[in-house]
């Protein structure tokens, strides 16, 4: 939607529209690049905590998780921003799939301590796959942040090469996943409704990822189910 707003030059009264969603994307990439500054700051302040002052350090990793979160969310308004709804632009390259992993899970080191959930990462050291490491990254990153707030004790990352394609795993043991979220994850990118909760923009931009993954007629592709080896949440993805 484009609005209007009168300004004088010359004494002469002119119009000049405004894209507004122009504006916000704008406003929302430098929040990002804010609370950027934050978690790092927040990292620092963790480091030069004493160890045995528990409290501080359990409240700092806590903040450091909800900025996280919040930087997470503000990556995913701004591609969907800046793709065309049902397609997202992609750069693909060759990604070394254990390099990737060993990223997400370090930059929720703080969490991952506080929480004192083990992470198992079971991913051959020399797979690698041609696709767009930043976007997979968000992807893995947005999953493993939900299985650290909903799981136990333990996480297994895993991921190996089947029918010619990559397929990564998450696994949890936790409740698992809700009824309502496994119906969504069977729903079609344009039957798909945004909603609070477990169940919206991260599923929703999830899809987008996996879709944009391409290879002739294969898409990638994401399933949500429960059970799997530590009984809880199961998040796939598979790219061609």
């Amino acid at each position: 939607r484009k609005y209007k707003v009168k300004k004088m030059t010359d004494n002469k009264q002119l119009s000049s529209p405004i894209d507004f969603s122009s504006v916000l994307a704008a406003a929302v990439h430098d929040m990002k690049n804010s609370l950027f500054l934050l978690i790092q700051s927040i990292e620092n302040l963790a480091g030069e905590l004493p160890s045995d002052n528990v409290e501080a350090r359990e409240q700092v990793a806590n903040v450091h998780y909800e900025a996280s979160r919040l930087n997470t969310n503000l990556v995913q308004i701004l591609s969907l921003y800046r793709s065309e709804l049902e397609s997202l632009p992609i750069t693909v390259d060759e990604c070394f799939i254990a390099d990737l992993i060993d990223d997400v899970v370090g930059s929720n080191r703080l969490y991952v301590e506080q929480k004192k959930i083990g992470i198992t990462i079971q991913v051959d050291s020399e797979l690698s796959w041609y696709l767009d490491s930043e976007l997979i990254y968000l992807l893995i990153n947005d999953v493993l942040v939900n299985a650290l707030r909903y799981g136990t004790s333990k996480i297994i990352i895993s991921a190996s090469v089947q029918n010619a394609h990559l397929n990564i795993k998450v696994e949890d043991d936790g409740a698992g996943y809700p009824p309502s979220m496994l119906e969504k994850s069977h729903e079609s990118l344009s039957e798909f409704q945004l909603s609070q909760g477990r169940t919206g923009l991260g599923l929703f931009f999830a899809r987008l990822i996996a879709a944009a993954h391409s290879q002739g007629e294969n898409s990638g592709e994401i399933s949500l189910s429960n059970g799997g080896d530590l009984g809880g949440s199961v998040f796939e993805v598979k790219i061609p």
